[in-house]
């Protein structure tokens, strides 16, 4: 209906319309004018012309208004690109599911490109029978579909000492949450017939590093995927293509990408990435080896620093939150830095060692608040504050943070990365 009459009233929501309309057309072949804009009773301009016909797109991209909601990296966090990070957009996101061009990536030697013709994955060691498989020899074997979170070891690694990276895209980014299809490793290492004595393996990447990581063999025949696609398509290079390992709850270096070989032993490799790299060092010197698992953590995405609140009044808080225990049982949410807790709504699916998404309404007025969320899985494992963490841990480590993060909510509605007591 088209509004005409002069009242005050009337002339004052069409103030707000405009207000919340927002976005003027700018699109077009010829300059916006005012009868272009959304605002009723006008015709919008993106009307008025027709579209780009469907072979102008044949893999979809997202808009271009959405250009923004992008990976980043942090230049000095390593020595180069080919062995740096990448973090997914969390505050820019919502439901469970990571979209393939958002999943952060993390490499040791830059990204692999393989033929898919050319690919081979060989299965040896302490087997009866070595096997060589190429990518459609495992495309016609059972396959599963599972989702997955895969969380580095290195989240939030930079935190230890204190707040440091203002940006959720940046103290959590890496972690994304995906629907995987491949083939059960257990059923690769039952081809090859696994001698008595086998009790580990070795899965190495086909990239220049070529990476390594040890792998007891209980995790290997249990819920372990060789898998090639991801929500559907095959795997991105930067996540593996076109076969990557998939190790559901622990640390994402396991995950061998670009997958080459399988080898069967009788005990761990010690390779580099489980020695000198991905052990936790403790206060006093030590370092804790093999801590594979990925604990219960959690993240309020929105607010947070690169996702300010724009308004007073309605505000919804909305999170993530993860365990490589099991299934996330219940997220808390705080106000006040973690002196009263709120039981957070988690909306959507839960699967096992996958992310849930999270939210809680509140009436904001403008008050200064202290935002954090608190994770606890079907085990009973409750996330803890940094506090608790660096009173064992100290603060010398890199991996394994799931600390309570602390977002201040300021008046203006900015928001910081802050630690509380």
């Amino acid at each position: 209906m088209s509004e005409t009459s002069d009242d005050p009233k009337q002339a004052s929501r069409r103030k707000f319309l405009a207000g919340a309309a927002g976005l003027a057309f700018g699109a077009a072949t010829r300059p916006a004018r005012a009868d272009d804009k959304n605002l009723p009773p006008n015709v919008a301009g993106w009307t008025k012309q027709l579209g780009d016909g469907v072979v102008a797109r044949p893999y979809g991209t997202p808009s271009k208004f959405e250009k923004d909601v992008i990976r980043r990296d942090v230049p000095w966090l390593t020595a180069s690109r080919e062995s740096s990070v990448s973090f997914t957009p969390l505050h820019e996101l919502d439901g469970i599911i990571t979209p393939n061009g958002l999943c952060f990536e993390r490499h040791h030697g830059g990204i692999a490109e393989i033929d898919p013709n050319d690919y081979r994955l060989m299965i040896h060691g302490l087997v009866d029978k070595p096997l060589i498989f190429t990518l459609e020899d495992l495309k016609r074997l059972p396959r599963v579909n599972r989702i997955y979170f895969l969380e580095c070891a290195a989240n939030s690694g930079m935190e230890w000492r204190g707040a440091q990276l203002n940006g959720c895209q940046y103290t959590h980014g890496m972690v994304h949450c995906v629907q995987y299809t491949g083939v059960p490793l257990k059923l690769l290492l039952e081809q090859a017939a696994l001698k008595a004595n086998a009790s580990w393996i070795m899965a190495e990447g086909g990239d220049a590093a070529a990476l390594n990581r040890s792998l007891p063999m209980h995790k290997a025949l249990g819920d372990c995927l060789v898998a090639y696609r991801s929500n559907g398509e095959m795997l991105r290079p930067e996540q593996g293509y076109p076969v990557r390992l998939v190790v559901p709850g622990w640390q994402g270096n396991m995950w061998v990408k670009w997958l080459r070989r399988i080898k069967v032993g009788d005990r761990p490799w010690y390779s580099r990435e489980e020695t000198g790299k991905y052990t936790d060092l403790m206060e006093n010197g030590k370092a804790r080896q093999f801590t594979f698992e990925m604990d219960a953590k959690s993240v309020i995405t929105s607010p947070s620093p690169q996702a300010p609140v724009k308004r007073k009044g309605f505000t919804v808080i909305s999170g993530l939150a993860w365990s490589g225990r099991g299934k996330i049982k219940r997220v808390d949410v705080s106000l006040d830095g973690g002196r009263n807790w709120r039981t957070a709504r988690i909306d959507g699916p839960v699967f096992d060692r996958a992310c849930v998404r999270f939210y809680a309404e509140i009436e904001w007025n403008g008050e200064e608040l202290l935002l954090q969320s608190r994770a606890m899985d079907d085990t009973g494992y409750v996330q803890p504050t940094k506090g608790d963490l660096r009173k064992i841990r100290g603060v010398n480590s890199v991996y394994h943070n799931n600390g309570i993060q602390t977002w201040a909510l300021k008046a203006s509605g900015e928001v910081e990365n802050v630690e509380v007591g």
